[in-house]
C-alpha cells in the first residue's frame, strides 16, 4: 500500500463487473448468483477495487448497499468501459455481422437512402453502418470502415478497388450569388472568383485549369468549413452531384457546371482483409449508378 492508501495492481475488467453487479442487484449475495462465484468471492473483489482506487465506494449495511459520491462517478465510468469492451468482444467474434461503409463527405450521394433500403431488404443478417470520416480514404486507413467510397483523387494501388460509377460536377454558390438565377456555369467562368478548396477531402483541384490561368484559392479544412466560406459570398465551390444531394443548407445553391470531366466514384477496401460482404455492396452501388447513368464498369482492381 502506498502512501494514498492504494494498494499496487490495476483496475481489471473483473473488478468493475463485480461492482456493477452489485449496485444492479442491491445485495452481495444476488451479485454472487448473477456473477457466478461466491458472495466471499463479490466481497474479495470489491475490496480489491478499493484498494486499487484508495477509496470506498459503497456505503454497507446489514439492509443496503448504496456507492458513495466517488462511487457513482466510479459506476458510471465502469458502465462506459464494461459497455465498450462488450463491443470489443462482439465485433472480434462476429464482425462479418456488420458492415461500416465510410465516406469522407457524401456517401452514395441521392443514392444513398435507396442502398440502404435494399441493403436491409436483401441483407437483413448484415447490419449496415455508414460512418463519415474527414479522412482521404473515408476512413479506411484509420480502421474505422471496412471499405469506402472514395471521389477525391487519390493514390489507389495500396487498395483492393472498385470504379462503380461517375458524377456530373456542380458549382456551389451564395444563394445570393448573381449566377445562382442561371441554368449553368461554365468552367472558364470560375477563373474569376475564389474557389474553395479542400485540399484534404475533396475532389477538385486546380489541374482542372492550364498551369498558367488558375482562379484564386481559399483551402478549407472539412465539408462544413468548405460550406461556411461558400454561404458568405466570398467564394464558390465545384463538388460532385452527390453533395447536392447530401447537403441541402439553407444559402447555398447548386448550379451544373459545364466543360468539366464527371468525377469518378470507386469503393476501396483492404486487400488481406476484406470483408465477405464487400463484392455484394460493391454490386449493388455499382447497379444504382447504372441505373441512373447507363453502364458503368464496376471493374474490380487489385492493388499491384
Amino acid at each position: 500500500m502506498d502512501a494514498t492508501g492504494r494498494t499496487s495492481g490495476a483496475v481489471e475488467l473483473r473488478h468493475l463487473r463485480c461492482l456493477v453487479a452489485i449496485i444492479d442487484t442491491g445485495s452481495f449475495t444476488d451479485a454472487a448468483h448473477e456473477l457466478g462465484v461466491s458472495q466471499a468471492a463479490v466481497s474479495r473483489t470489491l475490496t480489491a477495487l478499493e484498494g486499487v482506487l484508495g477509496v470506498r465506494l459503497l456505503h454497507r449495511t446489514s439492509r443496503f448497499v448504496a456507492p458513495t459520491t466517488v462511487g457513482v462517478q466510479v459506476l458510471a465510468r465502469a458502465r462506459v468501459l464494461l459497455a465498450g469492451a462488450d463491443e470489443l468482444v462482439r465485433e472480434a467474434t462476429g464482425g462479418h455481422t456488420r458492415l461500416h461503409i465510410g465516406h469522407a463527405w457524401s456517401a452514395f450521394g441521392s443514392r444513398t437512402t435507396e442502398f440502404q433500403r435494399r441493403w436491409q431488404e436483401q441483407h437483413p443478417e448484415t447490419e449496415l453502418r455508414l460512418v463519415r470520416h474527414n479522412s482521404p480514404t473515408g476512413g479506411l486507413a484509420e480502421g474505422r470502415c471496412d471499405l469506402a467510397v472514395v471521389r477525391a483523387p487519390l493514390d489507389l494501388t495500396s487498395w483492393s478497388h472498385a470504379l462503380i460509377g461517375h458524377e456530373a460536377r456542380c458549382v456551389a454558390l451564395a444563394s445570393d450569388d448573381p449566377w445562382a438565377g442561371r441554368r449553368s456555369i461554365r468552367l472558364d467562368e470560375i477563373l474569376g472568383r475564389t474557389l474553395a478548396i479542400d485540399r484534404r477531402t475533396g475532389t477538385t483541384t486546380l489541374d482542372l485549369w492550364p498551369e498558367h490561368e488558375r482562379p484564386s484559392v481559399e483551402y478549407t479544412h472539412d465539408i462544413d468549413d468548405w460550406l461556411d466560406a461558400i454561404a458568405t459570398g466570398r467564394c464558390v465551390g465545384l463538388t460532385p452531384r452527390a453533395t447536392a444531394a447530401q447537403y441541402r443548407r439553407d444559402g447555398i445553391t447548386y448550379r451544373p457546371l459545364r466543360d468539366a470531366d464527371p468525377v469518378p466514384v470507386h469503393l476501396i477496401w483492404r486487400t488481406h482483409d476484406a470483408h465477405p460482404a464487400t463484392h455484394t455492396a460493391v454490386a449493388l452501388a455499382t447497379d444504382l449508378y447504372r441505373r441512373e447513368h447507363g453502364p458503368a464498369p464496376g471493374r474490380l482492381t487489385r492493388p499491384r
